[in-house]
């Protein structure tokens, strides 16, 4: 299915009409990137750019001009926090198997994904959610007395809350603790130049590979992910792909091929994809899960391409969630869900062939 592109629409800012947080209420912290202008502040943190006038909020409802100064309200006010959670579920299958992340959220995204899994905290509002008072600082801490090593920036959009996970990343780094995040790569350049900088490891969703899909179903735009994407291979960050596809409106073989091509050229071939199933949710419960057979052909089109690690997610009883060497073809991990069962690699290689395998085992 193709599509014709109609990006502008994103491009504009529509600053949403919302009941404001009063000054008092504000957690006193001025939000990074933005310039004034003469009608209202300017918000450069992703490419919507918004224009926020007095009193009023961003598209991602987290950003608010208050007296000539865009405050953050997400900062120290994470809604979920989960201590327990498998690396996999991230998902990451090249980078510290069988590891337990921190995973921390807030409320609010800056896209409007209609098959968002996690619309409950990524469409709310500050306001509309309990949250727990947490300075960097108090997060860290917890991170180190629940022994974990691993902070992951998941479930909601994380750089919406851009000030509270830099400031939290930069003080995990100093503790010697990892950082990793789930995204769906809609950021301007400058800051997510500097986020990278404590960044180990970022999974970014590729939600498909035409413009009319991201401005219809997410309210995005294509072109800003695939350049983070460059961003954050070109920082030197571990990188790992997620594309969930939807029956009948992602699933398109050419474009899938021309997506997996994008991904090579500009990537590498070494970079894992994940072909994730689709269960109907939030605004898209009249459609049918993801047919297995269209995950498989997917697969099929990406190896094809000659992409080496491709996984499908979301789906029980096949062995596609496992790691096999691109070159002598042996398996190497065993999973089940997000269950290592068996891992043979040795010093970031095959053992049997010596066949060096992206990512970080150890």
């Amino acid at each position: 299915m193709r599509y014709k592109s109609i990006i502008f629409i994103v491009l504009i800012c529509l600053v949403i009409p919302q009941k404001c947080i009063p000054a008092d209420l504000l957690q006193q912290k001025e939000a990074k990137f933005y310039q004034k202008e003469e009608n209202g502040l300017r918000c450069l943190l992703c490419p919507r750019k918004c224009l926020i006038v007095e009193s009023k909020r961003g598209f991602c409802a987290v950003r608010q001009n208050e007296n000539g100064v865009l405050y953050t309200l997400s900062f120290g006010r994470p809604v979920s926090l989960t201590e327990n959670d498998p690396i996999e579920k991230k998902p990451f299958f090249h980078y510290l198997p069988k590891s337990l992340t921190f995973s921390v959220a807030t409320a609010g995204c800056n896209f409007t994904c209609k098959f968002c899994q996690n619309w409950e905290i990524s469409q709310s509002k500050p306001e509309d959610l309990e949250y727990i008072a947490l300075s960097p600082e108090d997060l860290v801490n917890r991170v180190i007395s629940s022994k974990r090593n691993i902070i992951a920036y998941t479930y909601n959009e994380p750089t919406i809350f851009f000030e509270y996970m830099l400031e939290v990343a930069k003080l995990a780094k100093k503790k010697g603790l990892i950082n990793v995040m789930h995204s769906n790569g809609f950021i301007n350049e400058e800051p997510l130049k500097e986020l990278v900088k404590y960044m180990d490891a970022a999974n970014i969703d590729l939600k498909a590979f035409n413009d009319d899909y991201y401005s219809k179903l997410c309210s995005g735009s294509l072109a800003p992910v695939l350049k983070s994407l460059k961003i954050l291979k070109e920082a030197g960050v571990h990188l790992e792909v997620t594309n969930l596809i939807l029956p009948g409106l992602n699933d398109d073989t050419e474009e899938l091929s021309k997506m997996c091509i994008w991904i090579k050229d500009n990537l590498g071939a070494d970079i894992p994809v994940h072909f994730s199933r689709f269960f109907p949710s939030y605004k898209l419960e009249m459609l049918s899960p993801t047919p297995v057979k269209s995950l498989e052909r997917a697969r099929l089109i990406a190896l094809d391409t000659g992409l080496k690690y491709v996984y499908i997610g979301n789906v029980s009883g096949f062995d596609y969630e496992n790691t096999n060497c691109p070159k002598c073809k042996k398996e190497l991990v065993k999973r089940r869900g997000y269950v290592v069962l068996d891992n043979l690699i040795k010093d970031n290689a095959c053992p049997f062939c010596g066949e060096k395998i992206y990512g970080k085992w150890e």
